[in-house]
């Protein structure tokens, strides 16, 4: 076992045994084969596109098989080994209707690969196919071949919640199949590999972009939103996770059956969407970042539905109450195909639920950048005027590892003259503070979900409109915690922007190597965190 792919991984150099996040041997070596059968399937695709030959199934099943290998997503080796056996069905199937279209099939390595069906046998080629430094010819093409792979799953996590919502774009899909097939290249220069990352990362903010649109337009431009913390007297049901349309969908089939609906992780922007508000048993939210789960959701008093990442292993107090979707699976844990909750529904009415109203305490969400930059004219005065000193977006992911109070205490620090934006799970470390307000603004603005800084993005080009600078002159610092691959297709979209000046934490990623982060550290000043104070009156430029 080799997997470095999240921020927590072991010693803060690989997971050699079994992933801190509760990933076995045999689930990673098996998802790393499943990238390998992509790759297959990929370079087939191309091909196919060369005839005017494009497969929206082929796509769509390419973002599912290789989201279900991002950090706590699928935990499940038949799952995954179902994921492999359907890529290469799919590739060989392929392969006729490129013929057919006179098109020429490639041939070799992961073209030609056929899985054994026998599982020891499996397991062994797995072995043999998983990416390891040691075997590398190149430490820093390694480490950026490394890196568009994470980045690709990030990318294919927001594509997938965006083709759900019939929100796609050709070119995404092109260019995840291209870059899936260049992994097997070695004609590839190291600076074609920074080309092909930083083209990632302007694919992303294209992803971004269709699912910004695809939940707007569906569910509504979110607006401003209290949404309580405590409880209802009743029937509950939890879900978590981002799938913005599995929540709609339980939603309408919990009509009028006495249940309410609590969100928990990164579905709680959800009570900012107006198409979901309008369903008064969505009630609150419950707990707080996906780290915590094994503590908090013994508690919960009704079944829990997990529509993505991300699910940590359930411990067996609460684990045949969880139900998973998608891509997600553990094993043991029921599964859901398409939208049918009735075996959800029917689970919250049999247990007892919430005994009696809690009046807890509300925090604030709905910030999308439609709704803050309908204010931008307060926002640029306020600039002007001195009145807003500063902005920090402090967002990104959170995690177990100590360290992680860094958040806390920076947005604690920052002055009453600055704003907090804030995205991602990462703000659970101080999602209900009361930082106050600067004029009508309250002083900390939640923009949403991770796919989300998509948000900040517009709001930090249109302000660099408004004062005719480039966006690295802004009064901005971007303070990121980054915890799996979609944050590192986010981080790419920065660097792609050209954004400097980040400080990201609470570690810096174990796949790159020492030459591409003196790379990156000399082109794009990106700085390891160190302390709250000193960073603050560095970003401050005190």
């Amino acid at each position: 076992m080799f997997c470095n792919q999240c921020e927590q991984t072991a010693k803060g150099v690989a997971c050699t045994k079994i992933g801190v996040c509760g990933k076995t041997h045999e689930t990673d070596v098996l998802q790393d084969l499943l990238v390998y059968a992509l790759q297959g399937l990929a370079r087939v695709a191309q091909a196919g596109r060369e005839v005017g030959l494009e497969d929206r199934e082929i796509d769509f099943f390419t973002c599912e098989a290789l989201f279900s290998t991002l950090t706590n997503v699928n935990f499940d080796p038949e799952r995954i080994k179902n994921y492999l056996f359907e890529a290469v069905e799919k590739r060989e199937a392929l392969k006729e209707k490129v013929k057919e279209k006179g098109g020429k099939v490639p041939t070799g390595g992961s073209t030609d690969f056929t899985p054994p069906k026998d599982h020891e046998a499996l397991i062994k080629k797995a072995e043999e196919i998983e990416p390891r430094p040691e075997t590398a010819p190149d430490p820093d093409i390694f480490s950026l071949k490394l890196t568009t792979i994470y980045g690709l799953k990030g990318i294919a996590a927001y594509a997938y919640h965006a083709a759900k919502l019939d929100k796609e774009d050709p070119a995404v899909y092109e260019f995840m199949h291209r870059a899936l097939a260049n992994l097997e290249r070695h004609d590839l220069s190291l600076e074609d590999w920074v080309n092909l990352v930083l083209e990632l990362g302007k694919t992303n903010l294209r992803t971004m972009e269709l699912l910004d649109a695809g939940n707007h337009e569906t569910f509504g431009v979110p607006k401003p939103t209290r949404v309580p913390l405590g409880a209802k007297a009743g029937k509950a049901i939890l879900v978590s996770g981002h799938d913005l349309q599995d929540l709609y969908e339980l939603l309408k089939q919990t009509e009028n059956k006495g249940i309410y609906v609590y969100t928990h992780g990164e579905m709680l922007p959800a009570h900012g969407y107006p198409e979901l508000k309008k369903f008064p048993h969505l009630y609150g939210h419950y707990g707080t970042a996906w780290q915590n789960q094994q503590k908090e959701f013994p508690n919960f008093p009704g079944p829990i539905v997990m529509t993505t990442n991300c699910l940590m292993p359930p411990k067996e107090s609460y684990k045949d109450r969880v139900f998973t979707m998608g891509p997600v699976g553990f094993p043991g844990v029921k599964h859901i195909k398409g939208h049918d909750f009735s075996e959800v529904i029917q689970t919250a009415l049999t247990m007892e639920g919430f005994k009696e109203d809690t009046n807890g305490r509300e925090v604030m969400t709905g910030f999308a950048h439609e709704t803050v930059l309908s204010v931008a004219d307060k926002v640029i005065e306020g600039v002007k005027s001195g009145a807003i000193k500063h902005y920090f977006l402090v967002g990104g992911c959170d995690g177990a590892k100590p360290g992680r109070n860094y958040y806390t205490r920076f947005v604690e620090l920052t002055p009453p003259d600055t704003i907090v934006l804030t995205l991602g799970c990462g703000k659970f470390r101080f999602f209900d503070k009361d930082l106050g307000t600067i004029g009508d603004l309250p002083r900390l603005l939640d923009m949403g979900q991770c796919n989300d800084a998509y948000s900040a993005i517009q709001v930090a080009i249109a302000l660099a409109k408004a004062f005719n600078v480039d966006v690295n002159e802004l009064p901005l610092s971007l303070i990121v915690s980054w915890y799996e691959q979609k944050a590192v297709a986010i981080l790419l979209t920065l660097l792609y922007l050209g954004i400097k000046n980040i400080y990201l934490g609470p570690s810096l990623p174990a796949f790159l190597s020492e030459n591409v982060l003196k790379f990156l550290a000399e082109k794009y000043n990106i700085h390891p965190i160190s302390t709250p104070e000193e960073d603050l009156k560095a970003c401050l430029g005190q």
